[in-house]
């Protein structure tokens, strides 16, 4: 019975793709039941074919393909419901979270109060630009100011979340980001855990500073929307 689904969205990652599963299957073999769910956003390289091919090596390799580029909080969600784990860990495709990091997530889980379903990874030591490393900051501090999520760092790829508690939070582009919140919304709570951070070895980023300083303050809002709104009853039955 698969226990964990290692979830990773990718966008013309090709270079990438390889020495990631690679990792993967080394930090986890013999640890717990996997499986590796690759979520290829339409990309217009050969990631797909790359994918493809490693299936043939990799029997815990599963690959879901956009038929139409769709972002990453839908590559996300995509492959959470195609998960057949009741945890999910979720990585970058870039290579910059480190896989060996996962291990550290579940221990902290299997001695953490039932009420967290969320681990988020946090780059102490973030391996970026210093203008992304600035706009991070800047962006991590006006979030938590406004949302309140007490998270150090929503942006990190690599999460460990209970699949049902994610599939039942509301679903819209640019959600990954705002996990914490979202969970917390919910009436989860959610612990931040140090990882490691690497430098990209291969290819390039998809985003801008600019881009997302943009998407940001409509996404704000809206969470801040969400939250204000939202209403939790606890239930029994008798």
């Amino acid at each position: 019975m698969t226990q964990l689904s290692v979830v990773v969205p990718v966008f013309n990652e090709r270079d990438n793709v390889v020495p990631l599963i690679n990792e993967i299957a080394a930090a986890l073999r013999g640890r717990i039941d996997f499986e590796i769910v690759y979520v290829d956003d339409h990309s217009t390289d050969d990631t797909l074919s790359v994918l493809g091919a490693a299936k043939a090596t990799n029997p815990e390799l599963r690959v879901i393909h956009h038929l139409a580029q769709s972002g990453q909080s839908t590559a996300i969600r995509n492959g959470v419901k195609a998960a057949r784990g009741h945890w999910v860990a979720t990585l970058d495709g870039d290579g910059q979270n480190d896989p060996a990091d996962i291990p550290k997530l579940l221990a902290m889980r299997d001695e953490s109060p039932a009420r967290i379903k969320l681990f988020a990874g946090w780059r102490v030591e973030r391996k970026d630009s210093g203008s992304k490393r600035l706009a991070s900051k800047w962006a991590n501090a006006i979030r938590s100011r406004l949302l309140h999520d007490e998270t150090p760092d929503t942006g990190c790829g690599i999460k460990l979340f209970e699949r049902e508690a994610f599939l039942d939070l509301p679903y819209f582009d640019h959600m990954h980001r705002y996990l914490p919140a979202l969970m917390q919304r919910a009436g989860w709570q959610v612990r931040s855990v140090p990882v490691n951070h690497r430098a990209r070895g291969t290819g390039v980023s998809k985003y801008n500073n600019l881009n997302r300083a943009l998407v940001g303050i409509a996404d704000l809002r809206g969470v801040g929307w969400l939250i204000r709104r939202s209403k939790r009853t606890e239930t029994r039955e008798i």
